[in-house]
This record gives structure tokens, C-alpha cells and sequence, in this order.
């Protein structure tokens, strides 16, 4: 399959690893800064490689191009015009999270995506995680039982030099704050994990110690589920002197589990009342990567091909995507309205957040 990719910044090495691992065949690269294009194929050392051809407009690289996948990973603000404009195209979409800005940006993408038959993954990769997907099959399962609560805690470090890399961060329009970009991961396991039917949200956000931005540096929110469950969630960037850790919690009447980590990709706690073997191994589980970012693209990206492939949805679809970005908009409505927001939420945007701190 026929590869480009759109944005080149911190991220984008991931999805560099991930096609060349998935053996894709890398057609075209797209920044508005040229010179990040061969800064990032460096690392790979891809930069002489004239096969791959760089542009710096992505209307005209989608245009000149045959391509079956595009990955979008760009600042967050211009996810959604992007992702449009390669499914009219007819080319399937990989979007780093968030899916976009607003439900109404997100629901466009989804009901375009179905028009054009067109697969669409976001990239909430820590699915994938090993920790993750023993939690999950444990889920499955039903050896939890019922479920009590969980809680998702992400407790990262981001100073004024990150901030400064790249002046769309921590902006309503292009970035939202921490619960958007760095804990919507979090967030996006912890309504996989417990049901997709929110209820109510409740949530707080406060701008403690990053004034040079627009958007909060710490939120935490409570959930309610249909099925009569509770989640809390915490995000923050404020930890010092660097990340401390992403956890997620599970309760159930038969079971515990907590995966932690800097990504939740280590299994910290597990324990079942039907305990086996195989849960004696998983105990202390630790999975390797090389950043925050953990191992995840690959596999996402993997399974992207497959679905493609065999005609089915990918693991994370655009729908995954809406519900993560539902709760943390849930979160910041409730934050400007001081009021509990019920689910479903329709028509709220980070731009509505404006003014706020």
C-alpha cells in the first residue's frame, strides 16, 4: 500500500517506525517546514532517499499522488480539514489523537468517512499495549465481575521549553490543554474499559503554573456510567521535575487491576479470585518503549492494513476517537458552566473554552 504522511513534528518518528515496519511503501512526506521533513527521515536514515517526495502544501501532495493511507499528525486544530479533505479523495486515514476540535468536526469526519466508504483509525495506540490487552481480554471475559469503579491518573511534566517548540501548543484553536492532548489517551482506556455509556460528567480545570498558555495545565472530573458505575480522571502537566507516571485503575467485585508506567505499560497490581497460573506471570509485567508514547503505532497501524484489507472496521475507529474527545469537551463545558454535563454531548468545541484563564 501507498504511503504519505502529513506533519512532521514529535510525533511523526512514530509513524515513520511503523510504516517501515509494516513495510508500506512511503510515497510522499508534507510539512510546512521543509527542512523538518529530512530532520525526521534522518532518524531513519531515509533523508537521501528521492523516492519519498516532500512538499510542503498537502492539497497538492494528495493530488499528484496515488496513495491508500495518509497519516495526519500535524498540530490537533487542522486534524479534521485535513482528514476531510483526504477522504473525499477516497484515501483511508490515520489521525493522531484528538480525531479534531469539536463533535461537529469529528461527526463530519464519521459521516463522511461511511459516504466515501473509507476506513479512519485515531491513533489511541496504547490499546494495544500489552498490559492493556491482558486487561482487557481479563474484561472480556468476565472475571472482573461486576465492575465497581476506576480511575485514570496521568501525571506528566511539560516545561516552558516544550511549550515553545511550537507556539499551537496549549491554544483553544489548535491544541486545548492537558486533559486534550496528553491525558485523552488515558481517558480513552478508561471509557473503553468501563462501557461507552457515560451518563454525566463533572469536572474541574485550573491553569496553575503554565500563564503563557491559554488552556488548563491540571483538569479532574468524575463519570457516571449507565450501568451504575464511577470513574475519576486526573491530568496534569505540573509534575516535578519530570513524568511520574500514567495509571489506570479497574475494581470488580472479583478482581483488581492497575497498570502503570510512564504509558500504562507495565502491569503494577493483578489480582483475581479465580487466579491461574498465566495471572501469576502477569504480575510485574513490564513492557519496554522508548518514550511516552509506547510501542503502540505499529500494531495500529497494522491493523489499519488489515481492516482495509478485509473490508472491516480498524480496532480504533472514529467512533473510539469522537467518544475520547465527547468526555474531555464534557469535562470543559462542565468547567464553564459549573455544572454537571450530561452525555450525549452535541456541538462543543475547545473554542468555547476561550477566555477562560
Amino acid at each position: 500500500m501507498r504511503y504519505g504522511l502529513i506533519g512532521c513534528g514529535r510525533i511523526a518518528a512514530n509513524h515513520v517506525k511503523a510504516v517501515m515496519n509494516n513495510e508500506l511503501v512511503f510515497v510522499a512526506a508534507c510539512d510546512i517546514k521543509k527542512n523538518k521533513i529530512d530532520t525526521l527521515l534522518a532518524q531513519y536514515y531515509l533523508e537521501n532517499n528521492i523516492e519519498i517526495k516532500r512538499y510542503t502544501d498537502y492539497k497538492k501532495m494528495i493530488r499528484e499522488n496515488k496513495l491508500d493511507i495518509v497519516s495526519i499528525a500535524t498540530e490537533s486544530g487542522i486534524h479534521a480539514e485535513i482528514a476531510v479533505f483526504c477522504i473525499e479523495h477516497g484515501i483511508h486515514v490515520i489521525i493522531e489523537k484528538p480525531i479534531a476540535m469539536s463533535l461537529k468536526e469529528a461527526d463530519e469526519i464519521i459521516e463522511l468517512s461511511q459516504k466515501r466508504n473509507v476506513k479512519v483509525s485515531v491513533c489511541h495506540q496504547n490499546r494495544f499495549n500489552v498490559a492493556v490487552q491482558k486487561m482487557r481480554d481479563a474484561l472480556e471475559r468476565g472475571r472482573f465481575g461486576s465492575i465497581s469503579h476506576g480511575s485514570v491518573h496521568v501525571r506528566w511534566n511539560r516545561n516552558q521549553d516544550y511549550y515553545t517548540q511550537a507556539s499551537w501548543r496549549g491554544t483553544w484553536e489548535q491544541d486545548g490543554g492537558t486533559l486534550m492532548n496528553q491525558c485523552i489517551h488515558g481517558i480513552d482506556l478508561l471509557r473503553w474499559m468501563m462501557g461507552n455509556d457515560v451518563e454525566k460528567v463533572y469536572g474541574v480545570t485550573r491553569q496553575q503554573f503554565h500563564h503563557y498558555l491559554e488552556a488548563e495545565d491540571v483538569g479532574m472530573a468524575i463519570l457516571e456510567f449507565k450501568n451504575g458505575s464511577i470513574a475519576t480522571i486526573e491530568g496534569t502537566t505540573n509534575v516535578y521535575p519530570q513524568n511520574l507516571e500514567e495509571t489506570l485503575y479497574l475494581f470488580g467485585k472479583n478482581g483488581t487491576v492497575k497498570l502503570g508506567g510512564k504509558s500504562t505499560n507495565n502491569i503494577d497490581v493483578w489480582d483475581f479470585a479465580d487466579e491461574t497460573e498465566a495471572d501469576r506471570e502477569n504480575k510485574g509485567l513490564k513492557e519496554v518503549t522508548g518514550n511516552v508514547y509506547g510501542n503502540g503505532h505499529t500494531a495500529l497501524f497494522a491493523d489499519m492494513i488489515k481492516a482495509i484489507k478485509n473490508g472491516h472496521e480498524p480496532y480504533v475507529n472514529a467512533e473510539a476517537g469522537r467518544r475520547a474527545l465527547e468526555i474531555v469537551l464534557a469535562i470543559y463545558k462542565s468547567q464553564k458552566t459549573g455544572k454537571p454535563v450530561e452525555l450525549p454531548l452535541n456541538n462543543f468545541s475547545s473554542l468555547d473554552m476561550r477566555g477562560e484563564f
